[in-house]
């Protein structure tokens, strides 16, 4: 064979040995990525939920508030305090335009000095016409006509006191004073104002103690009773948790609301509570609610009678599926009376799709 001839056919061998192991190579099958375990939310679980149960917002107000009003009508002229003041027992807050009463009181001075004339007229002629009568120049049926007029006269004296002292009362109550020390909540008059007797134009509140009124349904009014215990939060600073004690129930519901209304006293109430602030009142539960520890609703598996949950092991990131007692369900969540633990992370979700052992990761905790 020629030298030619052998080395064109090498050379072909070679390429097409070449050719063969890049397309045995470009064959060869990619590495598959290793399977991530499943990603699960979890919500940590914190100290037993004391007060597990209804919760019901209201506003902050003083046991004792007053509003005050005047006991005359008429158009306001002065309005000596603001919003916020500090007043002492015997301060005057408001006064109304006096003229109409002191005309008034003018004109019962006049009736009393004339009262006053006759009655000192009708004595004088009483005592003569008895002295006539006790030497028999009168009958004794003209002593009786000059006693009666004398009666009368007696009585319109004192009638006229009255009306006078009458008159003297309504010039004074055109000046609104306090009853009592406290602080002013609301002006609802103003200068210039024309007020109806009884209307209400100022607001008192006595300092000292403070309570919550909140809004009981009839389907949980069996739940509150007077003297429960509760706890208070502000809406300004949820984490400042107050003492609370229901203090009172309204015998009747709100003909509109169809609610009872029910007034929790704040018993550590400090300089942080202010009249007119919201807050969240939760009535103390049972001996279990008090127990009880809330989780979501999603976070339960169901299976049959039994109630149960997932806690991821920390150590392992396995998942274990343990029996719980289920207490009330409120809104999205539900009282775990027993089964669980402070520090647990259970599993909040995608409860029916895991199984027992199975590895997880976890994407995002919550704090219960």
């Amino acid at each position: 064979m020629p030298v030619s001839t052998f080395v064109g056919a090498t050379a072909v061998r070679v390429i097409g040995a070449l050719v063969l192991g890049s397309l045995l190579t470009g064959c060869k099958p990619e590495p598959v990525p290793e399977k991530l375990p499943r990603a699960v939310n979890v919500v940590r679980v914190g100290a037993p939920d004391t007060v597990f149960g209804n919760s019901y917002s209201g506003d902050v107000r003083a046991r004792y508030e007053a509003a005050l009003g005047f006991r005359v009508g008429g158009k306001v002229t002065e309005r000596l305090v603001e919003v916020g003041d500090a007043v002492k027992k015997g301060q005057v807050l408001m006064r109304l335009d006096p003229a109409d009463q002191r005309l008034g009181a003018d004109a019962a001075t006049d009736q009393l000095a004339a009262a006053r004339a006759n009655y000192e007229q009708t004595r004088a002629d009483l005592s003569r016409f008895r002295e006539l009568a006790r030497q028999g120049f009168i009958s004794a049926a003209e002593l009786d006509r000059r006693k009666a007029a004398f009666d009368v006269a007696d009585a319109q004296f004192a009638q006229a006191r009255a009306q006078l002292s009458l008159q003297r009362n309504q010039s004074d109550y055109t000046t609104l004073r306090a009853d009592h020390d406290g602080v002013v909540t609301a002006l609802q008059a103003e200068v210039g104002q024309v007020v109806d007797r009884g209307s209400i134009v100022v607001r008192l509140v006595r300092p000292g103690e403070k309570e919550v009124a909140i809004s009981i349904p009839e389907n949980r009014l069996k739940e509150v009773t007077r003297g429960r215990e509760a706890t208070v939060a502000l809406w300004t600073d949820p984490s400042r948790v107050y003492k609370g004690r229901v203090r009172e129930i309204a015998p009747g519901a709100d003909p509109i609301t169809r609610t009872y209304t029910a007034k929790v006293t704040i018993v550590d109430a400090d300089d942080g509570v202010q009249w007119g602030m919201t807050a969240n009142v939760a009535i103390a539960g049972d001996a279990d609610a008090a127990r009880a520890v809330r989780l979501p609703s999603s976070a339960i598996h169901q299976k049959g009678d039994q109630a149960a949950v997932w806690i991821v092991n920390p150590s392992t990131g396995d998942v274990k599926l343990h029996p719980v007692r289920v207490g009330r369900f409120a809104d999205e969540y539900v009282a775990v009376l027993d089964g669980v633990k402070p520090g647990d992370a259970v599993v909040r979700a995608g409860v029916h799709r895991l199984f027992e052992g199975e590895k997880v990761r976890v994407l995002a905790e919550a704090a219960r």
